[in-house]
């Protein structure tokens, strides 16, 4: 049985109030906050969350790297990006299935962009805006993410055509092809959604309404749990499903409840299996459909 909507309401913004931005040490947004211009903001945030799968101790680790090597400013360092020159400082970089060279390729993709567009945000917005006239998310990642993989990479990978093993791909996703798109999604967030301490605002042209919560198995296990959705695959439809349950719960702000619930799966306080002490005091526990 699903919970009363009233409750599940009152139920997430406690939790909301509850993981806020005294948390942000556990959440790989904690380096977007380190930089006060735009154009540091939005190349750390897409490096941070194109890393952002795994543990986050280990996802911290490496955007720490990468951002040690990028220096004071990872705009300029991206604006001065040469690959012959600069990739090679990311040589012997791995986390987990993408190394140096797909990281090089990632910032190599950012310089074109900003060359393209002026910034990332507006490179973005050609796919929210153009051809997409109920402004989507799902037709502007779609867009976004075919631009992106048609850019020039071979300078980095010694092809001219991207092979479709290059690790870079694992950075942009399609939920043409049904992945839930978490980490780009998850960029989106930070990027759009109000100023509150954790999300940046900076990118105003797009309405947050339209947001698709970002999805992994985790977060999908937990929506499962409050009945958010009934789906047992964490993909594109199931992002859709469970926003589409939020968006009910406020229609102009739905994935505003993505960081709290998500503390939940980070700091081990909703376990994968029933667990009689971690349950019972769980602050969303009268909810739970299990």
């Amino acid at each position: 049985m699903k919970p009363d909507e009233r409750v599940l309401k009152k139920r997430l913004d406690s939790l909301l109030s509850t993981f806020d931005s005294r948390y942000l040490s556990s959440d790989p947004l904690l380096f977007v906050h380190r930089y006060s211009s735009r154009q540091d903001r939005e190349v750390v945030g897409l490096i941070s969350s194109s890393l952002a799968y795994g543990k986050v101790a280990g996802i911290k680790r490496s955007v720490e790297r990468v951002l040690a090597i990028m220096g004071k400013s990872p705009y300029d360092f991206v604006m001065h990006f040469k690959p012959a020159k600069h990739a090679p400082l990311f040589d012997g970089f791995v986390h987990r299935f993408n190394t140096g060279a797909d990281v090089a390729c990632l910032i190599y993709f950012m310089r074109q962009m900003v060359e393209s567009s002026g910034s990332i945000g507006s490179y973005f917005l050609r796919g929210y805006e153009d051809e997409n006239p109920d402004n989507s998310i799902k037709g502007a990642l779609t867009t976004f993410t075919e631009n992106v993989l048609s850019l020039d990479s071979s300078a980095v990978y010694g092809s001219k055509r991207l092979s479709e093993k290059a690790g870079v791909r694992y950075f942009f996703p399609s939920p043409s092809g049904g992945s839930a798109c978490k980490r780009l999604n998850l960029y989106l967030r930070w990027m759009v959604r109000h100023e509150d301490g954790l999300d940046l605002g900076l990118w105003t042209e797009v309405d947050p309404a339209k947001l698709i919560i970002p999805i992994d198995t985790h977060l999908g296990r937990i929506s499962r749990n409050i009945g958010l959705t009934t789906r047992k695959s964490s993909d594109w439809k199931c992002a859709e499903e469970v926003t589409s349950h939020l968006r009910r719960l406020d229609p102009a702000d739905p994935v505003k409840y993505d960081f709290a619930l998500c503390r939940l799966g980070i700091l081990d306080k909703c376990p994968a299996r029933l667990d009689p002490v971690k349950c019972s005091d769980c602050l969303i526990r009268d909810i739970c459909v299990l």
